[in-house]
């Protein structure tokens, strides 16, 4: 690792192209010197729920009633497996606790549930990938980190929008007060 430009970096990118929506992927190892960079920008972080019942790392502050107004809550990312590939191939404990904690069930589908708690969350901005709004497991995948071949391949085909799942976003928006103004 080598120094980057710091703080002078983001001002000037702000004195050239005025201010911007930008989140801060803090995710991973930070230092003291990158939690006080996202202090000095005020950039909101990321909160990925499948962090949170990963029982290898113990905090982080990725569960849901830790989320502050200021963050970005998602799932998961373009890194991550789905939801249902997660729950399938996460060690058992962590996917009991996720259910416990979020009050999982089939009935609901565990991805609509571990969506709705993202929604629910305090986060500013909530954002869900379109495979786990379409319920798919792992072949929905986008990318395995530090793998050759095979990523980056997933797309949505014509017909998997449909009218029926757009009326249900559109109803789970209404209800955590997401619908744009």
């Amino acid at each position: 690792w080598r120094p980057g430009p710091g703080i002078g970096f983001f001002r000037a990118v702000e004195a050239a192209l005025g201010p911007r929506d930008i989140i801060a992927e803090d995710l991973g190892f930070l230092t003291p010197s990158v939690r006080k960079l996202l202090e000095e920008t005020g950039y909101p972080g990321m909160k990925v729920l499948e962090f949170a019942f990963d029982s290898r790392d113990t905090g982080g502050g990725y569960l849901p009633h830790c989320y502050t107004p200021h963050c970005v809550a998602y799932t998961g990312t373009h890194d991550n497996d789905t939801i249902l590939g997660w729950m399938a191939s996460a060690p058992a404990e962590d996917v009991e606790l996720a259910k416990a904690y979020l009050r999982l069930n089939e009935q609901e589908g565990y991805h609509w549930g571990m969506m709705r708690s993202a929604w629910a969350s305090a986060a500013d901005l909530a954002v869900m990938q379109l495979q786990d709004l379409l319920g798919l497991g792992s072949e929905g995948r986008i990318n395995t980190p530090s793998t050759l071949g095979g990523n980056w391949r997933w797309r949505a085909l014509p017909g998997d929008c449909s009218p029926e799942l757009a009326d249900r976003l559109h109803r789970e928006m209404e209800i955590y007060q997401r619908l744009p103004e």
